[in-house]
């Protein structure tokens, strides 16, 4: 077992759910193959997510994820297997979604499945995506939220 590759694939997974969470779409990019695949869907958005390509998946989250969308990504349980340059990933998600915009809350569990390509000695995702397990939507009620890095936000 390639110990080295599999904490610099654990570590990359991790950066992608961070960037996520803290909105740095710069970073969310460099984790991605330029020809990167993603399968997104959950009940809440009504669909599944087809997207091909880095700038497709970026973009697509940078407009779904706006300023006023807070954002919590949880994975554990990895199981990768690596063979050279190329290795796959499943592992499990817990999600927190804060839409104040819409007055909900929305919390979530699924099983992402990746598979990552090392080019150059660097490792970066070529596919995610994931299977929903479950999703709950609660009402934010009369909750008062701050976030440190934008401040008040707005609920209804």
């Amino acid at each position: 077992m390639d110990l080295v590759a599999l904490e610099q694939i654990r570590t990359l997974k991790y950066r992608y759910l961070r960037a996520l969470d803290l909105k740095s779409w710069d970073e969310c990019g460099e984790t991605l193959a330029d020809d990167a695949t993603g399968h997104y869907g959950s009940p809440s958005g009504g669909r599944p997510l087809h997207f091909t390509g880095r700038d497709a998946i970026v973009g697509y989250m940078r407009s779904a994820l706006d300023a006023n969308i807070i954002t919590v990504h949880v994975c554990s349980h990895p199981i990768i297997e690596i063979d050279g340059d190329t290795a796959t990933g499943s592992w499990c998600l817990e999600d927190t979604v804060i839409a104040a915009d819409h007055g909900v809350v929305i919390r979530g569990a699924a099983y992402y499945e990746d598979r990552y390509r090392r080019e150059n000695g660097r490792w970066s995702i070529a596919h995610t995506g994931y299977q929903r397990l479950y999703e709950s939507v609660q009402p934010l009620g009369d909750t008062t939220l701050t976030a440190n890095r934008w401040g008040p936000v707005a609920t209804h």
